[in-house]
């Protein structure tokens, strides 16, 4: 198996860019560690990472920039390139378009012309989502020709592209992981959002009958599932069975949606005697609503239809594929992340 020699991690200062620097530099032989971002790493991390900041370095640029990502490939000598930078949910859809779509047809052609050997491309289990629900899927599952929202499809556009672009005979090789649900330590919506549900007093209220399975996955078993992609596609011997494909990655332990949500707010000694149940017609008949009164006021309607649907609908995948043929196995258990995730956040960063 072939080292990693040195890897740039394009959006390394995000949320799940500090975990792929974490687990890059807890391998051996230890790379090169390079970051491209917008933005710089945070001034104080938190003590669940443990890696050396003077170790990783930092290019700052534009992900749609030609010279921006030429430059920092080159200057990095990456003979791996992990793509993970994207816009959270609730964007406009002009901004997928630009990082998820714009950004990474760059991100393709500078790693093809400096000579990168490999691409990591961070896509998302939601590109097979489109509302209806999602049964045991495996890599199988036709992408919908109606995607859900506008993050999908470019995520799904952006994956193609990049499977399209493996190209054994230059010896280039490219790999789409789609994780599902991500939470952990620099999460700054799932958990943090749940804690401010109970604190407002709704962790009593219930979107749906609870009895649909989820797929959450902790943030540092998708990094390892990159490690694991990176090292692969390295291998002269096992590359040709997992260059051009795509791999579900999730904590390979469906639960019941409201699961993680109660878990989070047990911790923080939130149990509600009583649960209120909304059922999911009368919720997407509030979401409307609520959209229709928030427009009137100029403001972000609190539930929407597309936001009722995610949590009412069975969203759970088959991942014997990346069990097979990359050797991943979740190492952090559910609720050993969410008390990962509780004891960042009590942190006085």
């Amino acid at each position: 198996m072939s080292n990693i020699d040195s890897v740039l991690i394009i959006g390394g200062s995000g949320f799940l860019g500090l975990h792929l620097i974490q687990q890059f530099y807890d391998i051996n032989p230890k790379p090169d560690i390079h970051i491209f971002d917008v933005r710089d790493l945070p001034e104080k991390l938190s003590k669940q990472f443990t890696f050396n900041v003077d170790d990783v370095k930092f290019h700052k640029g534009d992900l749609t920039s030609p010279n921006d990502m030429e430059n920092a490939i080159k200057e990095s000598k990456a003979n791996v390139v992990v793509h993970c930078a994207s816009p959270m949910h609730g964007q406009n859809p002009n901004i997928y378009d630009i990082v998820n779509v714009k950004g990474t047809r760059n991100v393709i052609d500078m790693c093809k012309k400096c000579g990168v050997n490999v691409l990591v491309y961070t896509s998302s289990a939601g590109v097979i989502f489109n509302g209806q629900d999602v049964h045991n899927a495996d890599e199988t599952w036709p992408i919908p020709e109606v995607p859900m929202d506008a993050y999908n499809e470019t995520k799904a556009i952006a994956e193609e592209m990049v499977l399209k672009a493996n190209d054994p005979a230059s010896d280039f090789y490219t790999v789409a992981l789609r994780p599902a649900g991500i939470f952990g330590p620099g999460d700054r919506q799932l958990v943090p959002g749940l804690r401010q549900v109970a604190k407002l007093g709704q962790s009593k209220f219930q979107i749906g009958d609870n009895n649909n399975l989820f797929d959450w996955t902790y943030a540092g078993n998708v990094a390892d599932a990159h490690v694991l992609a990176a090292h692969k596609l390295l291998d002269p011997k096992a590359r040709s069975e997992v260059s051009g494909e795509t791999f579900f990655i999730t904590n390979d332990t469906p639960t019941y949606f409201w699961a993680l949500a109660r878990t989070v707010w047990k911790a923080d000694g939130h149990v509600a005697k009583h649960v209120i149940v909304l059922k999911r017609p009368v919720a997407i008949c509030a979401g409307y609503l609520s959209e229709w009164v928030s427009k009137l006021l100029g403001k972000e309607p609190g539930l929407t239809p597309f936001r009722v649907k995610i949590v009412c609908a069975y969203r759970y995948h088959n991942i014997t594929k990346a069990k097979k043929l990359l050797g991943y196995a979740p190492r952090v258990g559910i609720e050993e992340g969410i008390n990962k995730t509780l004891a960042w956040m009590d942190e006085d960063l």
